[in-house]
């Protein structure tokens, strides 16, 4: 192997990756056995910490940079002037065992620019997948991007050797690539997820009366939407994400702020810093939807097409529903439970399991470890003291923005989180 042609190809390539977001690995566990290489833990590999403090990663690379499209968004449109590099099949094997042998890594991300057409893209990608697999008995998790428009029968066959799939939506909106990928075509996304969810449900019905049905894409398939290069509303783009959700069953939507790469009178004239801030609003709103129970009508609609970015979404949505508050702790559903500002799920699961052999007051809530600083205006419990004045919703929001402080701090003071300090949330 020329290990320095190599190096410079996983320079570019490994770069060019990094735009791509959507490679966390929770939701697979492929076991080690029969002497086979490696093995895929269910806490997840890429951009995840284990229990004691480990980073767990992914070797996580392009096949080629080489594109035969020119999107206005993307690093390796056709008419950019960067350097270009492409590995064999056998290559990245090889990188990938020579990695994982030295603790590296233990599991790869694969995507490709589209090099003359998608099936031939991916068929090269299934090709690593399969060497991995069957040549070497690699049996570490795998996550291939699925190519917009490739054939039903390449993807059924990529979801037998990777554990996940996912296939970037890139722009939220079909107006949106239009107009900044006007040779792509929206149907070429959707196809490859539509054939994954139907094989995903094929293997779990199969499964129920043949045990030795190979198993298909045991983590499921994910998307990514880049956030900011087009114009659409906060609303736009979770409805998007809803929609995935419901029709795709997607296990995770990705949201990637814009970063200016080049110069395209179509692209938006922003600055050079990813907008953290709302990615980070959409990821809040993407919990309440998957986890809270929240429906995304009741959060972004026509009098609220963006979300507000000095206070959570959950917050906004009580103030804008104050007749629905106070929550009696010691009394209320879980569903209402998990709609009080400052409360997390794994509080909510406390209360309950507390609230079985006592009456909660206060002191037992802040054990519990809720965000007092916004809960205590939308609840009652068994105290006498409790948050009873009658003020306005700009007067609750104003209090509570006095009381608060930001990792946002920089550029918003006062802008709150939807979880507490010390509890975070539960991914499944």
């Amino acid at each position: 192997m020329d290990y320095e042609r190599i190096k410079e190809k996983l320079n570019i390539l490994a770069d060019a990756a990094k735009y791509d977001v959507s490679c966390a690995s929770s939701g697979s566990k492929r076991t080690n056995k029969n002497n086979r290489l490696g093995n895929s833990s269910g806490m997840g590999i890429c951009h995840t910490y284990t229990e004691d403090g480990r980073c767990v990663s992914l070797l996580k690379i392009l096949l080629t940079n080489h594109c035969i499209f020119d999107c206005a968004y993307c690093v390796t449109r056709k008419s950019n002037d960067i350097k270009r590099a492409a590995f064999k099949v056998q290559e990245v094997v090889d990188l990938t065992i020579a990695f994982y042998r030295r603790n590296y890594i233990e599991g790869l991300f694969l995507s490709s620019g589209i090099f003359k057409n998608a099936d031939a893209t991916m068929e090269r990608l299934v090709e690593v997948a399969k060497k991995l697999r069957e040549e070497e008995n690699f049996n570490g998790y795998i996550h291939l991007k699925s190519i917009p428009g490739a054939s039903d029968e390449l993807m059924r066959e990529a979801g037998l050797y990777a554990d996940r799939l996912s296939v970037n939506i890139e722009i939220p909106t079909e107006k949106g690539l239009k107009l900044l990928a006007p040779d792509k075509n929206r149907e070429d996304f959707l196809k490859p997820m539509r054939k994954v969810k139907n094989e995903i449900i094929q293997y779990k019905s199969e499964k129920k009366l043949i045990k030795s049905t190979p198993i298909y894409a045991p983590a499921g398939q994910s998307t990514q939407m880049i956030i900011g290069a087009s114009n659409e509303t906060d609303a736009e783009i979770m409805y998007t994400s809803a929609y995935f959700y419901k029709k795709f069953q997607m296990k995770r939507v990705y949201y990637s702020g814009y970063i200016p790469i080049s110069h395209d009178h179509r692209l938006p004239a922003i600055g050079t810093e990813v907008p953290m801030l709302r990615e980070n609003r959409l990821y809040q709103t993407d919990w309440l939807l998957r986890f809270y129970g929240f429906d995304i009508r009741e959060i972004l609609n026509k009098e609220h097409p963006n979300l507000e970015s000095d206070i959570d979404p959950k917050l906004s949505w009580a103030l804008r529903n104050l007749d629905q508050f106070p929550v009696d702790i010691n009394r209320a559903e879980k569903r209402l439970l998990a709609r009080i500002p400052g409360v997390g799920m794994k509080s909510v699961q406390k209360i309950i399991q507390a609230r079985r052999y006592r009456k909660l007051n206060w002191e037992n809530l802040k054990a519990i470890g809720i965000a007092m600083n916004r809960a205590k205006f939308f609840m009652v419990c068994d105290s006498r003291e409790f948050e009873s004045k009658d003020r306005t919703a700009a007067q609750l929001k104003s209090l509570i923005l006095s009381q608060s402080s930001s990792k946002f701090s920089k550029a918003h003071s006062t802008q709150l989180n939807l979880f507490s300090s010390i509890e975070t949330p539960i991914a499944v």
